[in-house]
């Protein structure tokens, strides 16, 4: 008897896996970052560095997401045009390889960023990053430090006011002590 077996599921699969993967090295979207979590402080800038290639010229376009907003930063096509939100305008730089930096950092700034890449046939892929972004503490401690030396020289301007007014006093006390007591010391008799 003859055996006539077709292929099973896990030859499929593996004969599947193998032609996407050779179709996507064809003319696939490649992204690469070295790093996708990055942690900065308060007007400190961010460079998002990512490395696109893919057949044609291709679309970039970054998003910011938080957990209060999620916005389009920027869009553009290297060497084509470059698309930057009016809110970003001041504060981002495009490159020609996908990369994108963020100037003069801003507390709200802290969330997901998402790159997508889209070809020329209308395939996309997204990496994101992660970004922190940490207050500065020296900043606080050197208002701290100006506002003691403020209260220090208020306090020491009201001490100097405090006994130049009690020099005063003293004088003005002594000068009618002065004046209302005869000018000789000798005590007059009065006939009785």
């Amino acid at each position: 008897m003859w055996q006539f077996r077709l292929w099973d599921v896990q030859d499929v699969a593996v004969f599947l896996s193998i032609t996407l993967y050779i179709c996507d090295l064809a003319g696939a979207i490649s992204i690469h970052s070295s790093q996708r979590s990055l942690t900065r402080s308060v007007q400190e800038d961010v460079f998002f560095s990512v490395d696109v290639s893919c057949s044609g010229i291709p679309t970039i376009q970054w998003n910011f997401m938080s957990a209060v907003v999620s916005r389009t930063i920027g869009t553009w096509q290297p060497g084509v045009y470059s698309n930057i939100t009016v809110d970003y305008s001041s504060r981002v730089q495009a490159y020609i390889n996908g990369s994108m930096g963020l100037s003069d950092l801003r507390l709200q700034d802290a969330g997901f960023y998402v790159v997508t890449v889209t070809d020329a046939g209308g395939s996309s892929k997204d990496v994101g990053f992660v970004l922190k972004v940490n207050e500065v503490l020296y900043e606080d401690l050197q208002y701290l430090s100006v506002s003691a030396l403020a209260l220090a020289c208020v306090a020491a301007l009201l001490m100097l006011v405090m006994w130049l007014l009690n020099k005063v006093y003293k004088r003005i006390v002594a000068w009618r002590r002065k004046t209302q007591m005869p000018e000789n010391n000798e005590t007059e008799l009065q006939p009785l």
